[in-house]
């Protein structure tokens, strides 16, 4: 797909990165998280904060009905909770996709192991894991990815232990691994997506990338 345009900022980026907004069958504006609904669509790609205030102010009605080129809208006053709830799903239904196909490691001891024999594309923990648990697996990943002294971590997920879990169908995941360099790329995509919207985007570089500094992300 080509670039598309934030209605609200103006400023053009990869469908991925954005949100697209579409006309729901009783003429409302709802979120098209996966971009298939038909008909004429609009894109967002600002922080949540950024779409509450142009939701009140009426700047967001205002850049609908241009985009749509009529008025007769209904923006629900949820919209913002709406986006979030389907960012968060759709994360976690890639997450519960990628264990099905074998794609991730659960379980710290596990998780461990492979960080250490540098099999980890992309280390993952719950918004709830103890501040040790993820020191130990940031460490070996460290190790594994032969990081030592720089900065390389796992991402700690804007999400919940007890929801990883309802969607990896597991019990308690805490942190994840991720074996795969393509899952690894789908999921990257799924979690900057959300954290964008929530404005606590982290870089997650791929597996090997490295800045000037010599600090590493995963």
């Amino acid at each position: 797909m080509t670039e598309r345009k934030c209605i609200l900022s103006g400023d053009r980026a990869d469908p991925e990165g954005l949100v697209r907004l579409a006309i729901g069958p009783a003429g409302e504006v709802l979120p098209d998280i996966r971009a298939k609904a038909p008909g004429r669509g609009a894109w967002i790609g600002v922080p949540r904060a950024e779409l509450e205030q142009a939701l009140t102010r009426g700047k967001l009605k205002g850049a609908l009905s241009r985009a749509f080129k009529t008025g007769d809208l209904h923006i629900p006053d949820a919209l913002p909770d709406l986006i979030e709830e389907g960012l968060r799903k759709a994360l976690l239904d890639r997450l519960g996709l990628e264990a099905r196909a074998s794609m991730v490691l659960t379980g710290s001891e596990k998780i461990d192991v492979a960080c250490r024999q540098g099999k980890v594309e992309l280390l993952l923990h719950a918004s709830d894991a103890a501040a040790d648990g993820n020191r130990k697996l940031d460490q070996a990943l460290r190790v594994g990815q032969e990081a030592e002294g720089t900065d390389l971590a796992g991402i700690v997920l804007p999400v919940d232990r007890h929801a990883l879990s309802m969607a990896m169908g597991r019990d308690n995941v805490v942190h994840i691994a991720v074996t795969d360099s393509r899952a690894a790329s789908r999921l990257r995509t799924a979690i900057g997506r959300l954290e964008s919207y929530l404005g606590c985007a982290t870089e997650a570089p791929a597996h090997g990338e490295q800045d000037s500094a010599g600090a590493q992300g995963v």
